[in-house]
């Protein structure tokens, strides 16, 4: 990946912050493959599309909307990305991470993030929906790798509490308000494109991974270097490698996540409500 140009990062911040009137959301949303439609319950007050940010470019990928609103939740202003970018399908860090950064920037308090993932724990089946309790990074990079940028946070991050507790309840109270089971696990992210193999899967089980994806961990990062709250929630549309009988395509992946709908929607929009009232929370 090229280091990350931390002038065109800032420069591209501040003209969507300008194109959206300067607003002060409080609450941030990623809505990855199969989540955009949880903005469905939502009064869109504004929008701009990724590819209006030179920086940013289209969104790439089947079940990506690609576009930035300023929602009205009913309960406060949320900041939502309709898609996002995948570092698959790019030369740098920037698009991927800009979402956090401008999050950030616009003064959120928390972010949530959302995604698509393969089961590797035996219970994990299509169309349950896990809590991200923790991460393993093997995408074999970081985002915060080159010189350091101060404006993307310390040298050295912790990253003992990323995705906060508070939050994390939160999202279990809200499952419980909408009768929705939800699970708990450990997230491996992989740089993809390529489905992993089935050794890979082993050697992830070994590592104590319970679902597996190629997004949300860059995001949760820098998210979390930078102070933001952080949740983090996956739809688990597949068996991952060498635990299902079926050959893996994304065309599946969008089939299970719109049987998904109504519960990705509700959750969303429970969670929402709920951290609106309490957007520091992070004990």
């Amino acid at each position: 990946m090229k280091p990350i140009n931390i002038d065109m990062l800032r420069s591209s911040a501040n003209a969507v912050r300008e194109r959206l009137g300067d607003a002060s959301p409080s609450t941030a949303a990623i809505l990855g493959s199969g989540w955009g439609a949880a903005i469905d319950d939502w009064t869109i007050t504004d929008t701009v599309a990724f590819d209006q940010i030179p920086m940013l470019g289209a969104a790439a990928v089947k079940g990506h909307a690609g576009a930035i609103h300023l929602a009205d939740t009913g309960h406060g202003t949320c900041l939502v990305f309709q898609g996002r970018r995948h570092a698959y399908g790019c030369t740098s860090w920037a698009p991927v991470i800009f979402p956090a950064f401008l999050a950030h920037a616009m003064g959120a308090q928390a972010l949530l993030l959302t995604n698509a993932a393969g089961g590797i724990r035996d219970d994990l089946q299509p169309g349950d929906l896990m809590v991200i309790d923790d991460h393993i990074n093997a995408m074999g990079d970081n985002p915060l790798r080159g010189p350091h940028q101060p404006d993307l946070g310390p040298r050295f991050p912790d990253l003992t509490r990323l995705y906060t507790p508070a939050l994390r309840n939160q999202l279990d109270a809200a499952a419980t308000e909408q009768s929705i089971s939800l699970k708990h696990g450990v997230y491996v992210a992989v740089s993809g494109p390529s489905y992993e193999t089935p050794a890979e899967v082993r050697a992830y089980t070994t590592l104590g991974a319970d679902a597996v994806g190629m997004s949300t961990v860059p995001e949760a990062i820098l998210a979390g270097a930078l102070g933001l709250n952080v949740a983090g929630l996956s739809c688990i549309t597949n068996r991952a490698a060498a635990t299902g009988n079926d050959a893996l395509s994304h065309d599946d992946v969008i089939d299970v996540t719109r049987a998904a709908t109504p519960a990705m929607r509700a959750l969303v929009c429970a969670f929402m409500q709920r951290v609106a009232a309490k957007p520091h929370a992070g004990e």
